[in-house]
């Protein structure tokens, strides 16, 4: 099976990380193009943070910090890998990433009618605000 490696993402990686996101995430987004992921990654090399098992990308977390709220977006694991600790390693980095930046609380974008992403957030003990319909936790 191989160790898992997680890293932040670099521009060669640009085009497999939109490759993979059709395969294993729900839903599309305007900025799901090379532009608009290389932009990501040049603004900030941080954010844009990589699973890979055996060289494979498995999985992808986007943890945006904009000095004031940590962001996640793009959580998503390969249906064949999920189910192995991936989206843990994952928000493990992401949330790493915030508390060294002063991060007090992550707030999780997610899609309601997806259903898979709605429980991988509660296991990760996140909770739901449902007048913001976002999922939210604290970081310390």
């Amino acid at each position: 099976m191989g160790e898992l490696r997680v890293r932040t993402a670099e521009a060669a990686d640009v085009l497999a990380v939109l490759d993979f996101w059709k395969v294993a995430a729900e839903g599309t987004s305007i900025s799901d193009d090379p532009a608009g992921v290389t932009r990501l990654i040049e603004r900030d090399g941080e954010a844009l943070i990589l699973a890979e098992r055996g060289g494979e990308l498995v999985g992808t977390v986007i943890a945006g910090w904009d000095g004031w709220r940590a962001s996640l977006y793009r959580l998503a694991v390969h249906p064949d890998h999920r189910r192995q600790g991936i989206s843990r390693a994952l928000l493990d980095a992401a949330h790493a990433r915030f508390l060294a930046a002063g991060g007090r609380r992550a707030d999780a974008m997610v899609l309601v009618e997806n259903e898979t992403g709605q429980a991988a957030w509660a296991s990760a003990g996140y909770g739901r605000e449902e007048h913001w319909r976002r999922w939210v936790r604290p970081l310390a």
